[in-house]
This record gives structure tokens, C-alpha cells and sequence, in this order.
């Protein structure tokens, strides 16, 4: 058995990974999205596995962004209240096996020295951008210290404590799923460091200069923060689970892990588009290069997401290459209308399929 049910988590990510057996279900986690997610749709899911007498084997925050990260602070600090009201633990929502989280000082911030630059910049810039980001470091932060207050292990397995596809080549099985990590490699990360060395530097020169209107024309993009990525495998099929990484850092770590073939193409049952769907973290190349028969897609239109290019190149990538496929989106946005609009389903050879209005999550099988 192999299925992920998409939670309704609107312009984050939040999905269930079920594994096992009918008999015997098992259970991965992977992010929690924004606020009142938990609350709204996760915390029932939950409740109904807990009512199965099943628990989580694993629960993945694929890095600290809010609308990653604020679900699992939700469920975290639950479970927390239920070891205050029975301190045997017996009364959790539910069972956590171990949790995987790379904070912001064991990838981007490695010496100490950017959050402090970070607090400093949000402080006086008032900069919305960096404020979302010295937010999430922190909610990462928090996460971290709940999992340890709750005995959850964090990072079982991998030297340093910190989930990286250069330490863990092989595969982590847990049953008959095994997760393939694809990153973040050493090299993204440095990568990344020097990024967010260089856009810190360009914001303390703003403050400096006490100009609203300069620190406002230099707060530009945010650079990425390291995501887990990771190629999941149960019964012969498989998902790519992405996070909000970016595609040349997902095609390096699948060619370091083996996992292209001599085209430098790997095709999948179900990609989990990376960055809701975003044209910044991805390229038509890509889509062509790494394929799927699904391909999922997290968003409500917050920030354009997912683009019109995207799913653009998506769909013509695979007429082109005379692959039906199918769309699964948890909201119906802007971008979505137009796609259906300037490229007929039934002419380019792919359907859409959206989370019904109302319903908490959509399940998509992928081995019964």
C-alpha cells in the first residue's frame, strides 16, 4: 500500500504519507503548513489514525518557512498539553517515532553569526520579507526544543544531526517505504550560505542608511532556505517529495544519488512540485527532465502560486512528449482558470483534479 493524502493547508504544504499494509497502516508526516491548519484539517486526520491504534513513524518538516513549520509547533505543543494532563504519555494525540528538521544554524548558519544579523535587520528595517524569515528560523527553533521535551528524536541516524544526501546515501527503510534522501547536498548549503551572506550585507547597507525607500527597494527576495528532499518508494512506486527546493538543486542531488538515467531524465509516479507551484524554483528543463504521471500541487494564489508558467511547462512539456497526466491542486486559483482556458484538458491530454471546497484532504493511491 503506498498513498499521500494532500491536507487542505491553502498556501503551504501539508501531506500524509500512508504506507504498510491495509491491515497494518503506517504513517509519515511531512510538514504542517500554516496557522489553523492543525486545527482546521490536521488534528482530526490525526485523530483518525490514533483511533486505529496507529501512530507516526516519522514526521518531516522539509525546512523552517511558516507555511511548512506552524503546524507541526500546533501539534507539538498538543501533545505537550496531553503530557501535562497525563504525564505517562499515554494520552498523545498521537504516537511520534522521530522527527526530521534541519535548523537554520545546522545548514545556512553554521558559524552563529547570520541570526543575529538576521534579528538585527528585521528589527530595524521593519522589512516584511525579513521578518518572515527570522520568523521561521525562530519557529524552527521551537520545534526543536518541543521534540525534545516530548523525547522525540530528531535526526536518528544521520551524522551531525543534520539530514544532508552526502552522509545518507542509502536508503532509510521504515517497513516497506524507503526514503532516499536527495538533499540538501554539502554543496547546496554552501551555496546557500553565500547567498544569504550576500543578501544580509545589502540590508545592514539599507538600515544604515535610514531611508525607508532604499530599505524598501532592497528588500528583494529572500534567499532559499535548505529543504529535505527525499525520492519515497513502497510497492514499486514512487513519489518525489520536494519541499520548497529549487530544481538544479533536486536534478544534483538525484544524479549524486544515482537515481538519473544516461539522458540525465528520472520520471516518477507523483512529484510533489516544488515550491507550490512557484516559477522561481523551477524551469521548463526541468519538467522535462524529471517527469511523473502526477504531479501535486499545493496553493491558493498567495503570491501568484502556483504560476501560469508552471503548469504551463508542465502540461506542455508532457504533450510534447505524449504522456497524459494528471493535475492535483488543493485550491482552485487564477492561474488554474487560465491554464484551463488557454490549453483545453482534452487537446493537451490531461486532467485536473481539485480538493473538493470543504472537504479537509484528497487522497491520492498510488499502490493499494
Amino acid at each position: 500500500m503506498f498513498k499521500i493524502r494532500a491536507i487542505q493547508a491553502e498556501f503551504g504544504d501539508c501531506f500524509l504519507v500512508e504506507y504498510g499494509s491495509a491491515a497494518a497502516p503506517r504513517y509519515l508526516l511531512v510538514d504542517g503548513g500554516p496557522p489553523a491548519t492543525f486545527e482546521d484539517h490536521l488534528a482530526g486526520e490525526l485523530e483518525s489514525i490514533a483511533a486505529g491504534g496507529r501512530g507516526l513513524d516519522l514526521v518531516m518538516l522539509s525546512h523552517v518557512d511558516n507555511d511548512h513549520a506552524v503546524g507541526l509547533l500546533d501539534l507539538f505543543a498538543r501533545l505537550r498539553e496531553d503530557d501535562a494532563a497525563d504525564p505517562s504519555g499515554s494520552s498523545r494525540l498521537v504516537g511520534v517515532g522521530g522527527l526530521w528538521h534541519n535548523s537554520f544554524a545546522r545548514t545556512i548558519d553554521v558559524g552563529g553569526g547570520l541570526a543575529p544579523r538576521l534579528r538585527a535587520v528585521s528589527a530595524h528595517a521593519a522589512s516584511v520579507r525579513s521578518a518572515e524569515a527570522l520568523l521561521g528560523v525562530e519557529e524552527g527553533h521551537a520545534l526543536r526544543l518541543a521534540a525534545q521535551v516530548l523525547g522525540i528524536p530528531i535526526n536518528a541516524g544521520f551524522p551531525g544531526d543534520l539530514i544532508c544526501a552526502d552522509d545518507q546515501p542509502a536508503p532509510v527503510v521504515l517497513g516497506n517505504l524507503s526514503l532516499t534522501v536527495v538533499g540538501p547536498t554539502r554543496a547546496n548549503l554552501e551555496e546557500l550560505r553565500t547567498k544569504w551572506q550576500a543578501w544580509l550585507e545589502d540590508h545592514e547597507e539599507a538600515v544604515a542608511t535610514g531611508d525607508p525607500q532604499v530599505m524598501a527597494n532592497s528588500d528583494k527576495s529572500i534567499p532559499n532556505l535548505s529543504s529535505i528532499m527525499a525520492l519515497a518508494e513502497a510497492d514499486g512506486r514512487t513519489m518525489l517529495l520536494t519541499g520548497d527546493g529549487r530544481s538544479d538543486h533536486l536534478l544534483q542531488g538525484l544524479g549524486q544519488a544515482g537515481l538519473l538515467d544516461a539522458a540525465g531524465r528520472c520520471h516518477v509516479d507523483l512529484l510533489k512540485v516544488p515550491h507550490h507551484g512557484s516559477n522561481r524554483n523551477a524551469t521548463r528543463t526541468f519538467f522535462r527532465r524529471v517527469t511523473a504521471d502526477t504531479y501535486l500541487i499545493s496553493a491558493n494564489g498567495k503570491d501568484d502560486n502556483p504560476d501560469l508558467t508552471t503548469l504551463v511547462w508542465i502540461v506542455e512539456e508532457a504533450a510534447a512528449a505524449g504522456r497524459g497526466i494528471e493535475i492535483v491542486a488543493t485550491n482552485r486559483t487564477p492561474s488554474i482558470d487560465e491554464l484551463l482556458s488557454s490549453h483545453d484538458p482534452d487537446e493537451q491530454g490531461y486532467t485536473l483534479t481539485l480538493l473538493p471546497a470543504g472537504e479537509h484532504a484528497l487522497t491520492i493511491e498510488l499502490a493499494s
